[in-house]
Parts: structure tokens; sequence; C-alpha cells
């Protein structure tokens, strides 16, 4: 059992509350190469390299919910996997200045297009980077690792 697992259990056995769950869009695309880009963002507030990422909605799948938000934020629109390929976690710093954990399910959406408009145009710096460089640009650990295994993982399941 890793050791981040071993301390989340005994934090629950404690009373502790578990994480609570964002769903992210990998938006990611096949150059003429062959080679794989995938799109980060710039965060509103921190200007820090992140994927598009949110609250589930109501009345949709995971899935769905990091589908919107890759079209809320970034613009972008495909086809998205109805399964995560991974998920990372983080410490969400709150309104009242606490921090919550975030488990975050990270969902692949092969990029075709990118909407003219969509609700968080001009908010954010957008570009795309190999999964190596994203990688080395993103804070999270668990998403850095996440990014590495794109070139062996098979994004379109």
């Amino acid at each position: 059992m890793r050791f981040g697992r071993a301390i989340e259990l005994v934090r629950l056995w404690l009373g502790g509350k578990p994480p609570a769950v964002q769903v992210a869009a990998l938006p990611w695309r096949r150059m003429p190469s062959g080679q794989v880009e995938v799109l980060l963002a710039t965060s509103r507030d921190t200007g820090r390299w992140v994927l598009p990422k949110g609250w589930p909605q109501k009345r949709r799948t995971l899935s769905q919910s990091a589908a919107e938000e890759a079209w809320e934020e970034v613009g972008m629109v495909g086809t998205m996997s109805e399964k995560a390929m991974g998920s990372y976690g983080y410490n969400k710093r709150l309104d009242n200045g606490f921090d919550r954990r975030v488990r975050v399910s990270v969902f692949p959406l092969r990029v075709t297009s990118q909407a003219d408009n969509f609700p968080e145009k001009g908010q954010r710096e957008m570009r795309w980077f190999s999964p190596e460089e994203a990688a080395q640009r993103v804070h999270e650990p668990e998403l850095s690792a996440l990014l590495r295994m794109i070139s062996t993982a098979d994004l379109s399941s």
C-alpha cells in the first residue's frame, strides 16, 4: 500500500472528512508527426498552469462535467473519454482561509476544435505542451506523474 493511501485511511479512521471530489479535462491532440500535445491554461487567481477543472454538476456524469469545464474555461470541444485516466490530489484554499483536501479525476478529451466564444475567453493564457513539458509546468506532483505517463497511456479509451 502506498504511504499516502495509508495516511488517508488513518485520517478517515480517526473521523476526518474524505477529500472533496472535482473533475478535470485533459485536452489533447495528436500532431501529424504522431506526437501528442496537451493543453494547459493558467488559473485565474494564481496564474499557475493547470487543467480545466471544477465541481461535478447535477444530472451530469463526471466525464460530462469535465467536458463542460473544458468548454467553459478554454473553449475546447471534442471526444471525451467516459473513463478517468487517473486522479491527483491538492489542497484548495477556501474563502474562509482554510484548506480543503480535493481529489481530482482526470478525463482525457481528444480535441477536435476550439469554440470562438466561451464563458472564460480572454481570462486565461492557454498553451499546447508536450506531456513532459506540461509535467514540468504543473505544481501538483501526482498530476505531473499522470502527464508523464501520457506517451504510454491510451488516451482514447
